[in-house]
């Protein structure tokens, strides 16, 4: 399975399926995380974000444009608003379709992967995203959700997705 220039292989698994599929009619006004991945004890919701994607052509316009974004993706790990306006509604809303389908039998956890080929990224930020994103999808409003929907949540990178999840080859084609 694809997604932009990072191909996974998840023949290992029970069920893979590409949930934010832009072929197949999906609920109005609802956001879905990219994969969803059934393993015998449990599921993950799996979200790509991949800022290292290459400019196509090595036009040079085209790839300072592409720096610009990746310089402004690392500013977003350092604040709260991309966690409560885009990761938190895809894990939330990704849910509430695997629960409304009766397929949120197992545990639950949620996977950031950070194509991060081109990023200069410090372990101790990604640690700290991944604690506040789990604050987050643990509580969104006054109180916290009775129902812990997810389990718990990991950030990875091309680099450590093959320490947290082996079974589960990942490439970058370019």
């Amino acid at each position: 399975m694809r997604e932009g220039e990072l191909e996974f292989d998840f023949s290992a698994a029970t069920q893979a399926e590409k949930l934010d599929d832009k072929g197949k009619k999906l609920p109005e006004g609802m956001k879905f995380v990219d994969f969803v991945i059934e393993e015998e004890h449990g599921l993950i919701m799996l979200e790509i974000k991949d800022p290292s994607c290459q400019a196509k052509g090595g036009d040079t316009k085209a790839e300072a444009a592409i720096q610009k974004q990746r310089d402004e993706f690392i500013k977003k790990l350092y604040k709260d608003d991309w966690i409560a306006e885009d990761l938190t509604p895809k894990a939330r809303d990704s849910y509430t379709f695997l629960h409304l389908m009766a397929r949120d039998t197992k545990p639950i956890i949620y996977v950031l992967l950070i194509g991060s080929d081109k990023l200069t990224l410090e372990p101790a930020l990604l640690a700290t995203f991944k604690d506040r994103m789990l604050a987050r999808l643990r509580q969104e409003a006054d109180q916290p959700w009775v129902r812990q929907y997810v389990d718990d949540c990991f950030v990875v990178t091309e680099k450590t997705w093959p320490i947290v999840f082996p079974d589960y080859p990942l490439t970058r084609l370019t």
